[in-house]
């Protein structure tokens, strides 16, 4: 194992165990994966993040065939979106409680919020419901995140995807408490809905600013031009 593979190891159980202290995972729950060399890197099966060391994560292929622990139940979705994505190198799964709790209810989480432009488009689609650790669980995903960065599973949880580790994490973060406010807002009635128009503003803006996306150009937020030395 090279340095620089020990490394992406060591930051993927930093990771999953960055899950459970910011309550978006309990226990076993959840899984996560990063593209490696001519494949990927996925946590194995049933292990509590707690206890994994980085030679607990499990080396796949896309063919499926994999070397060391078994590994997660979900290692499908895994490989197909990262087949199908090459823009992403992360993928997040987590069964975070209000992103699930409206999952349980079929429901995609309309623009109620501007920061729904953060998953790419003006909604965060809800998939269809599978069986998990089904290839029909893994075609639905695959659909629900076209041209998004995030998406809900029906009556299971919610995928996050990044660029990076710190990418996907903040994403699957972001859905959770996007997830908690729709559910809040939700108690006083259906909560308007920002236009089609406004949300390609918002994304253009966040595309602009690489809002949630990485390092922001600087003064790509300011609104004034820094004073001159006198």
């Amino acid at each position: 194992m090279t340095d620089t593979e020990l490394t992406l190891r060591r930051q993927m159980v930093q990771t999953c165990r960055k899950m459970n202290e910011t309550g978006i995972n309990q226990g076993t729950a959840g899984n996560l994966s990063v593209r490696h060399g001519d494949g990927f890197l996925i946590t194995p099966s049933s292990l509590p993040y707690d206890g994994m060391e980085p030679d607990d994560l499990v080396e796949m292929g896309w063919d499926g065939t994999y070397s060391g622990r078994r590994p997660s139940s979900e290692w499908r979705f895994h490989r197909d979106i990262l087949k199908a994505r090459p823009d992403v190198n992360v993928v997040l799964h987590c069964h975070s409680a209000f992103a699930t709790s409206v999952a349980c209810h079929h429901r995609t989480i309309p623009a109620f919020h501007y920061m729904v432009g953060v998953m790419g488009g003006n909604t965060l689609r809800c998939a269809r419901y599978a069986t998990f650790g089904t290839q029909a669980l893994s075609d639905a995903a695959i659909e629900a995140l076209e041209g998004r960065m995030a998406c809900l599973l029906g009556q299971h949880g919610q995928i996050s995807l990044g660029t990076t580790l710190e990418g996907a994490l903040w994403m699957a973060v972001e859905v959770e408490t996007l997830a908690r406010m729709y559910v809040q807002a939700l108690a006083l009635g259906e909560p308007p809905v920002l236009s089609d128009d406004e949300m390609e503003r918002v994304i253009a803006q966040m595309k602009r600013m690489s809002y949630g996306l990485g390092p922001e150009e600087e003064g790509a937020n300011d609104v004034a031009r820094p004073r001159k030395p006198a």
